[in-house]
């Protein structure tokens, strides 16, 4: 990779990086857990490592340290320290070492010491060199591998860092965590350390043929630079994917409850809606798990202020209109699932007590009333599905928004009209 070339990627990385830092930094201030403060400090790590390595950074270094190749250590020390976390990461997400607290606290404790130590060394090291001469920021292995204090850093690093990332595979190749998050990231984990280990397969042969006087295999070793910057970008997306994807799903069910909540909300109380900017939440990027918990919030409210406008016969029709589309379909008609007969008949329910409503206020706004629409009389009736768990809630909510374009929807609501006409009940209550 010639120097612009690294220059481009290594600075795409260092931005990639800096970004996903700050939205892990604003999770971590609601939710300041070990494991998502190691992943935070492994983002700032690696994107200040990736701006540092680049040709461009390297110079500036060098030009305001006033020694060339200093950048070296920095960078070095960076790596160690990003693999170093991941490591200490998967050790944290072991079910098994989390059973057994001081076996956990031991095992962390040894590589933490390790991970200490090997700057240390590669400190004294790399300050014992002479690294004066012209400097090459991506051969900076090979030009200096015959200084013997360049040779102990390079080997204290390259043994430290392939001690780590096959450790790492190791463990991603030893858990099953239940959560899918979790085995993500794990998977993601475990290619990334295969390819930094390339980093090392690569620059150890190409240095040592450097400290005999051979630069036969210089490239392969600049080549490993290649490597490390894959396996980098599978570290980031290891530790962001499945949070970007949880992101996006989060985006797409505030857009499908739009319907509802324009239905449930908008059209019974706008007092209900956290803010006057309730309604265009939708649209916000930032923090939309917050935007998304509470415009559930605000339907279910939709929904328990519409509970006395509620009446079982769009819900009762909505079942005879399957009934009767199951009796004249074919023997092996497929039935539809319960849950999908529910949320139409809760689609149903819920329109129906919304125009009941409406025109209770429109009769109540009439010269000689009192202006406060009065609910009909008799025991208030639950809507389908008000039994769901909590955590059921969402996928509930998103299958009523779905169906209320249902075309039985408006097929029940139809029947409801023509039985009340038919029993001379009127629609206000």
């Amino acid at each position: 990779m010639s120097e612009s070339a690294s220059n481009v990627v290594y600075l795409a990385i260092a931005v990639i990086d800096f970004v996903i830092a700050g939205w892990k930094c604003l999770a971590l201030l609601r939710d300041r857990t070990p494991t998502l403060s190691l992943i935070t400090v492994n983002f700032v790590s690696s994107g200040l490592v990736f701006a540092m390595a680049a040709p461009a950074g390297y110079r500036m270094l060098g030009e305001l340290t006033g020694v060339p190749s200093f950048a070296t250590l920095p960078v070095y020390i960076g790596i160690l320290t990003c693999f170093s976390l991941l490591h200490l990461l998967t050790l944290l997400w072991d079910p098994q070492l989390r059973q057994r607290p001081a076996v956990l606290r031991r095992r962390v404790t040894v590589w933490s010491a390790v991970y200490l130590a090997a700057p240390a060394v590669m400190v004294v090291a790399f300050c014992s060199a002479d690294l004066s001469g012209p400097i090459d920021p991506l051969r900076f292995n090979t030009d200096f591998a015959g200084e013997g204090p360049v040779q102990v850093f390079l080997a204290v690093f390259l043994a430290t860092l392939a001690c780590g990332t096959l450790s790492t595979y190791r463990q991603c190749r030893k858990l099953k965590p239940a959560d899918p998050r979790f085995r993500h990231a794990l998977r993601s984990f475990g290619t990334a350390m295969l390819f930094v280990f390339g980093y090392v397969v690569c620059s150890a042969p190409a240095i040592v043929l450097a400290a005999f006087g051979n630069h036969a295999l210089d490239t392969v070793g600049v080549l490993g630079s290649t490597f490390g910057s894959i396996g980098a970008l599978i570290t980031s997306y290891g530790l962001s994917g499945a949070a970007v994807g949880a992101w996006l799903r989060e985006r797409r069910d505030i857009k499908a409850l739009q319907p509802l909540w324009d239905l449930v909300v908008e059209g019974v109380d706008e007092d209900l809606a956290f803010s006057v900017d309730s309604a265009r939440s939708h649209r916000l990027a930032w923090n939309v798990g917050f935007n998304l918990h509470r415009r559930v919030i605000e339907i279910l409210d939709g929904m328990r202020a519409l509970r006395p406008w509620v009446s079982p016969l769009p819900a009762a029709a909505v079942r005879a209109a399957y009934e009767q589309q199951a009796s004249h379909g074919t023997a092996d008609a497929r039935r539809p699932p319960e849950q999908e007969v529910q949320a139409v008949a809760t689609a149903a329910a819920l329109r129906d007590a919304v125009q009941r409503l409406q025109a209770a206020r429109r009769e109540a706004t009439a010269p000689g009333h009192s202006g406060r629409p009065q609910p009909p009389e008799g025991p208030q009736v639950a809507l389908p599905g008000e039994d769901t768990p909590a955590a059921g809630e969402r996928q509930r909510l998103l299958r009523v928004a779905q169906a209320l374009t249902d075309p039985l929807v408006a097929t029940a609501l139809q029947a409801v009209r023509t039985q009340r006409s038919a029993t001379g009940v009127s629609e206000q209550p």
